[in-house]
Formats: C-alpha cells, sequence, structure tokens
C-alpha cells in the first residue's frame, strides 16, 4: 500500500523517548548490576534499541546531576548509581528548594499542600530526626 505524502510511517522508527524517560531507564538498569556496569553493558540490558553514543550521552548528564559515580575501566567508565531512587528524589527536592529565595515560604507551600496521612508522616520524622541526639 503507497502512502501519499504527509503520512507517516511509524513502523519505520521505534518511539522517540523523552530525556527523562531514559534516565529513569539507564538508571534502573544500572540498579540492577551487580556492582558497577560500563555503558555496553547498560546499552546490552535495555535491548540495544538505544545507541552507544545515547547511553553515554545519558550517563554523563546523570554524572553532572549527582545522580551516578563512574570509575576507570580500563579505556572507558564503569558506573554506579549514586544513591537509591528515594534519595535521588529527595536530592531533586532539594535543588529545588535550593534554587528558591525564600525557602521558607516555600516549604509552607509544600507542607500546607500535603494530604493528611504525608503530613502525619512528615510529623513522624521530623519527631525522629530531632530525637535522634538526645539519649
Amino acid at each position: 500500500m503507497e502512502r501519499g505524502p504527509g503520512v507517516a510511517d511509524h513502523r519505520q522508527r521505534p518511539r522517540r523517548r523523552g530525556q527523562g524517560e531514559l534516565e529513569v531507564l539507564v538508571l534502573s538498569a544500572l540498579r540492577e548490576a551487580d556492582g558497577p556496569a560500563t555503558a555496553g553493558w547498560v546499552q546490552e540490558r535495555l535491548g540495544g534499541d538505544l545507541a552507544y553514543t545515547t547511553v553515554i550521552t545519558i550517563l554523563t548528564r546523570l554524572l553532572a546531576k549527582g545522580a551516578v559515580t563512574r570509575e576507570r575501566a580500563g579505556r572507558s567508565f564503569a558506573w554506579t548509581p549514586a544513591s537509591d531512587e528515594a534519595g535521588l528524589a529527595a536530592h531533586r527536592m532539594r535543588k529545588v528548594l535550593d534554587a528558591e529565595s525564600d525557602r521558607e515560604a516555600v516549604l509552607a507551600s509544600f507542607v500546607t499542600g500535603l494530604g493528611p496521612d504525608d503530613e502525619r508522616l512528615l510529623r513522624e520524622l521530623l519527631g525522629h530526626s530531632g530525637s535522634e541526639g538526645e539519649d
């Protein structure tokens, strides 16, 4: 069947993923590794539909964000996630908070927007962190 002008054939290329989605996929693959992993291992783990250079680009962006670390492994690098998912989310939250000039207003707005269960959990966590130094 012939297609007319302007009609795309979606079978020609795989769906293009967003940068954030690729970062999540790469981090997930690294978390499944038994230890530091090479970009080639990550590429294979993701099914090989990403170019090696794309994997390197994503790993380099994650390194700049503090989400991964790397160590020399021969002529290339071996990569390791810097934190678990909760730690990475907390890091992103701190970066957003650090970028704001009125931290108190941002924190107040965040806390007042929490649901009752999250507010209770936050109060419990703050209570525990305040009593850790006391014995």
